[in-house]
């Protein structure tokens, strides 16, 4: 199933589009009767899940017939990010900046991202050239959780995920290095691209193995796999879950490939008019222009 936040006839809305079927319908077709956000629809997943088995019962509608919002546009919480999080990646921060991206391996690195809005997919990336001179951009695989997380075990996590989107990690280095600390270099607003939807876990196989692809202006530019993460879905939830509760829909952004524009010399980073396509194997396509 994936889920979908949309305008339809001026109105946000959460819309299903079952498995196989190229329409997308609202949540009254399958005799969902509230006015559900997306949040509301992850922390109630479990006691209507059993609705979405059924046939629709009112007509669906194309995709391309609605304006398509970022499918968590106002998170509950920050991001959650795992950094450093594949073997060629760290290799290519590191080249870059030494002093700021040099860790030891033994650990996973974690940062929050603040999150005003989501920008949905088509919206424009703010490239604010007053503060900043080296935009760059990271496609990640997010999971979301499907329910309250507190002292997981490792080979229970999945049972608490709901599904997984796109997140583009958008980053200022020059903001990232100054500060030696990522957040504010992550947390500018239209910094947090996200789409174009959230497809449940029953469809991928535990732990999901995708291909992760960024092509900026129709270049190739990072092309990697989940199944090259340092630290897996299973062992972020059970770690960070030890000491902290993880709320249902938290967002977690696991981490991106080798290919970023910092990792080019001399860089590649982005500019005005340039286009980011992230790709997502059995996800879908986020797209977005720098502004």
């Amino acid at each position: 199933m994936k889920f979908y936040t949309v305008i339809n006839n001026g109105v946000e809305a959460v819309m299903a589009q079952p498995s196989g079927q190229e329409k997308i319908f609202p949540l009254a077709a399958f005799g969902i009767k509230e006015n559900y956000s997306m949040n509301d629809l992850i922390r109630n997943y479990e006691c209507i899940q059993s609705c979405f088995s059924n046939e629709p019962a009112l007509d669906g509608i194309n995709l391309d017939s609605v304006e398509l919002l970022a499918p968590i546009p106002h998170p509950s919480h920050d991001v959650l990010c795992l950094g450093l999080n594949y073997a060629k990646h760290m290799e290519e921060a590191v080249k870059f900046h030494q002093e700021a991206f040099e860790r030891e391996a033994t650990y996973p690195v974690y940062f929050s991202k603040r999150v005003n809005e989501a920008l949905r997919p088509g919206g424009k990336i703010k490239s604010f050239p007053n503060i900043m001179d080296s935009l760059d951009y990271e496609t990640e695989v997010a999971v979301i959780l499907s329910k309250d997380a507190f002292e997981v075990e490792k080979d229970n996590a999945f049972d608490y995920v709901f599904g997984y989107t796109i997140v583009n990690d958008v980053s200022a280095r020059n903001l990232q290095t100054r500060h030696k600390q990522w957040y504010l270099g992550k947390s500018l607003d239209t910094f947090t691209p996200m789409g174009p939807c959230i497809v449940t876990k029953d469809e991928f196989t535990e732990p999901p193995v995708m291909n992760i692809k960024t092509y900026i202006n129709g270049e190739l530019r990072q092309d990697g796999s989940t199944s090259l993460l340092l630290f897996d879905i299973a062992h972020v939830i059970s770690e960070v879950s030890q000491g902290m509760t993880l709320e249902a829909g938290t967002i977690i952004a696991m981490g991106t490939p080798a290919g970023v524009g910092m990792g080019f010399k001399p860089p590649k980073f982005l500019k005005t008019g340039d286009v980011v396509r992230s790709e997502v194997e059995g996800i879908g396509i986020l797209e977005n222009t720098v502004d």
